[in-house]
């Protein structure tokens, strides 16, 4: 992603600073996501694995990357709360 548009996101709901998940975070959300423990803001579940994600700065919500575009729907995201093993830091 290219680095001046990520400067430029932020969290549609609480409008913090967002930045790319590291590889222990998107590995924890995908372990989740295959034990069918993961459900977006609108309630449904994430059923496929996510490749590429934007977290918020208190890494309390995540953002899916589709191809490389940001999906910031507030109903899109995920509660990193739901995750017992997501990394806080």
């Amino acid at each position: 992603m290219d680095r001046k548009l990520l400067d430029l996101l932020v969290c549609p709901t609480t409008r913090q600073p967002l930045s790319l998940l590291d590889g222990r975070g998107l590995d924890a959300l995908n372990a989740a996501i295959g034990r069918g423990a993961v459900v977006r803001g609108d309630g449904a579940a994430q059923s496929e694995p996510i490749r590429q994600a934007l977290v918020t700065r208190d890494r309390k919500q995540v953002y899916r990357l589709d191809d490389g575009i940001p999906v910031l729907l507030p109903e899109e995201a995920i509660a990193t709360a739901q995750l017992d093993d997501f990394p806080r830091a």
